[in-house]
């Protein structure tokens, strides 16, 4: 296997396992809102927006 894959490997199981273990439900607020949800979702959204972002950053050619 490539190095580059078997690092997204471990990035994968590194994410599963830190969302294995942050089920607990927390209080998230922004401003006027105020949510209460598992923690687990609001770690795998930041890690879908920080993907997401690495994306488009990626994009922009290097100056």
């Amino acid at each position: 296997m490539k190095p580059k894959v078997i690092s997204f490997l471990v990035a994968i199981v590194f994410a599963l396992i830190i969302l294995i273990q942050n089920s607990q439900v927390v209080t998230f607020r922004l401003f006027w809102w105020k949510v209460e949800m598992s923690q687990m979702i609001v770690v795998l959204v930041m890690l879908g927006i920080g993907f997401v972002l690495g994306l488009i950053a990626a994009r922009f050619p290097r100056t």
